[in-house]
């Protein structure tokens, strides 16, 4: 079986500027005279990370705050590109992503309007974004808000939508990040399902969870990242084992 995700030998760097002065006088001056010492750092969010993931299967991305996993996730769905190696879908699957709570969102637009807008991101035509409307409306439970700016929304708000449009768009891989981080537990419950039959009709999921319990249960395999490594590829368990050993260290 050919892999419906391929990433090969990614690493993601990105450069930090700093504006250096000896004194309060001399940034004064820097100001007008342009004598700011401006140093760089590089740093690198991802490092030679090498994995492929099967059509159908369900991964778990866990590791501690910093190690990458978002990092991956937006590689993957095309809001980064990669500083070094490639990204690829050999069969040009369609990709859903609720990466973020925000991201993709316009805050002073309304959500009926980021639902068009993102959807049309994804390719979608007017047309089909007035079939699928009704969908994220429904799923999202957010019936007396889609005419209110997002930025009004909480971020349990934010939550809804976002998955809601993502699952809504007929993905073949969805992408999700710590949506369990946020929203109530009916809310949770509810996403759990609709992954439950996302994967009972053989889509690809990739989620962030910091859930042992859900990661354990819910996927064939877990990718464990490390300050920008990976670091374990393999039994959910096993994973979990190595993560626990790492906060331990």
């Amino acid at each position: 079986m050919f892999p419906l995700i391929e990433i090969d030998n990614v690493s993601k760097a990105f450069t930090i500027r700093h504006n250096r002065t000896n004194s309060l006088k001399s940034s004064f001056i820097g100001i007008f005279h342009k004598r700011f010492r401006e140093t760089k750092e590089t740093l690198w969010a991802l490092k030679n990370v090498t994995l492929s993931v099967a059509p159908g299967e369900t991964l778990g991305l866990i590791g501690r705050n910093g190690s990458g996993k978002s990092i991956l996730l937006r590689l993957i769905v095309g809001i980064y590109r990669p500083t070094q190696g490639q990204v690829r879908f050999p069969n040009g699957a369609r990709v859903g992503a609720m990466i973020e709570l925000g991201v993709g969102f316009h805050p002073e637009l309304t959500g009926r309007e980021n639902v068009f807008l993102g959807a049309s991101i994804h390719g979608l035509s007017r047309g089909e974004v007035e079939e699928i409307y009704p969908g994220v409306v429904e799923f999202s439970e957010l019936d007396s808000f889609m005419d209110v700016p997002i930025k009004n929304y909480s971020s349990g708000m934010h939550a809804r939508l976002g998955f809601a449009l993502a699952i809504n768009l007929n993905p073949q891989v969805l992408l999700v990040d710590e949506i369990f981080a946020v929203g109530d537990e009916a809310f949770q419950r509810k996403c759990i399902e609709k992954m439950e039959e996302f994967r009972g009709e053989g889509k690809t999921i990739i989620f962030v969870s910091h859930a042992a319990e859900t990661i354990k249960n819910f996927c064939e395999r877990a990718c464990l990242l490390d300050h920008g490594s990976l670091v374990f590829l393999g039994a959910p368990s096993k994973a979990i084992e190595e993560y626990h050993r790492l906060l331990a260290s």
